[in-house]
């Protein structure tokens, strides 16, 4: 059925206007919104070591040159950026002008996510030889004319945990601290995973041991206890706003909206309890039916705001999320896939859609309330996201490999069959070669942007195998 929008908005005025009524008090279980640091971070702020690497009086760029007041030529451009680096603390700053220099800061180095060091003048060679040894990831920037030592920096890439930005565009330091922002948000991610089927212990030691991330299994019981927590007031306020953002509501009805509403508000909750980044749910496995409403809402509304809510209990998605919020702050948008030849495209649908894929502080994208496509039941937003937007597909199969596609949105069917919130992309490469390919389960997640490269950099920091599905077979 067809719900009047109207209808639904006045049935919940009374209770919006008691909480208006009360000098801005939110009732019991809802919050305001969780802090967070960056989008996918709400504990700390990345460590980075910051070194400037010159010698005074060296030839290149210039003999005139004074090394100081280059760097602080940087440090002008950093603070130009300062948004870029809200979520960074650089806990060492250095001008390093010999290798003795670095050798006596090495131990200040023990516990930053990565150095971010910056190419000043000829004459570093042995500075970075000392810098490499110390076995923590470096994004170096050289600006041209800076010395002729980045004729070795290629071969250095090939052997050390080092890579390079080589322009003159300085928003490349920003750039060069995304890789530390993916480790540093992994280490700090805690998901909580809703089942009854606890995941295999072996692959929770893997992603703990290797990237830092913890998951909590929690139970139907400590669900329902944060669910029974929330008001009816603020649940049925919750709702509104989704009905008021909304192009229409097709199919669920006022109940389900407000139940899924406070499914939601309770998500966030247990958000707040655990300091948590990631929800996940067996929705579809040993928790489908099990409560009061599906986790759809819930988890877009966590996406949109800058952290996670996932499908099935997918945690190798959920890592991958993480990883791509990381490096972009958008959220991922996991799908089941189908291949449609006749326009060199593969469908990427799920019913779950975010509807802030550039991000919190981006727009939203134009959405509908609908069912779930598959059991005619909950409430999801159908999402309709931006035609042209450039897209990158990965998984992180395990800790050690990543498979990965570039590609464009061409469409964004609306159409009865499949999922709810559908694109169509076309795949850099071949589409054939991808398909053939096709393995590791059917779930890939898509972010706004070409991002190989922050991937690479990423990928190589933590020892990933990572190859296109579309260009090569494994």
């Amino acid at each position: 059925m067809e719900m009047k929008r109207r209808q639904f908005l006045g049935s919940v005025m009374a209770s919006s206007a008691f909480l208006a009524g009360v000098g801005g008090m939110t009732a019991a279980g809802a919050q305001t919104g969780i802090p967070i640091i960056s989008p996918g971070c709400r504990t700390t702020k990345m460590k980075i070591a910051k070194l400037y690497l010159g010698v005074p009086n060296a030839h290149w760029p210039t003999p005139e040159m004074d090394i100081v007041q280059e760097r602080n030529r940087y440090e002008a451009e950093f603070g130009k950026r300062a948004k870029e680096f809200a979520d960074c603390e650089f806990t060492v700053n250095e001008l390093i002008t010999k290798p003795q220099e670095f050798a006596a800061i090495k131990d200040r180095l023990s516990d930053v996510d990565g150095i971010l060091a910056i190419h000043l003048s000829m004459g570093i060679g042995g500075i970075l030889a000392n810098m490499l040894e110390c076995g923590k990831p470096i994004m170096l920037f050289a600006a041209p004319y800076s010395g002729h030592e980045w004729t070795s920096f290629g071969q250095l890439t090939r052997k050390g945990m080092i890579e390079c930005i080589l322009t003159s565009d300085f928003d490349g330091l920003g750039e060069a601290v995304r890789p530390f922002r993916a480790i540093h948000h992994l280490h700090e991610a805690k998901i909580v995973n809703i089942t009854m089927r606890p995941p295999k212990d072996d692959y929770l030691k893997s992603i703990k041991d290797k990237f830092g991330t913890e998951v909590l299994t929690i139970d139907r019981d400590r669900v329902m206890g944060a669910y029974n927590a929330v008001s009816d007031a603020a649940a049925r306020d919750e709702a509104k706003k989704w009905i008021a953002d909304a192009e229409k509501v097709v199919e669920p009805g006022e109940d389900e909206i407000f139940r899924s509403c406070k499914l939601a508000l309770a998500f966030e909750n247990l958000m707040n309890e655990e300091n948590a980044s990631v929800i996940t749910q067996d929705c579809y496995g040993s928790m489908y039916g099990k409560f009061p409403a599906f986790p759809c809402i819930g988890f877009v509304r966590l996406n949109d705001m800058g952290l996670g809510g996932i499908c099935e209990s997918d945690l190798e998605s959920a890592m991958t999320h993480v990883i791509f919020q990381s490096l972009t702050g958008k959220p991922g948008f996991i799908s089941d896939p189908t291949v449609d030849e006749g326009v060199d495209g593969i469908i990427l649908a799920h019913c779950l859609g975010s509807t802030k894929m550039e991000g919190p502080d981006g727009k939203r994208c134009p959405y509908r309330l609908r069912t779930i496509m598959e059991r005619r039941e909950g409430a999801v937003p159908q999402v309709f996201m931006d035609k042209g937007q450039r897209v990158t597909q990965a998984r992180l199969v395990g800790a050690d490999l990543m498979p990965y596609f570039t590609g464009e949105i061409i469409d964004a069917p609306d159409t009865e069959r499949g999922c709810r919130t559908k694109i169509t992309v076309k795949v850099d490469g071949s589409l054939e070669t991808l398909w053939k390919n096709w393995q590791h389960g059917l779930h890939r997640v898509t972010v706004y942007g070409d991002i190989k490269k922050d991937l690479q950099r990423f990928c190589k920091f933590k020892a990933i195998k990572m190859y296109d599905e579309a260009a090569q077979t494994v």
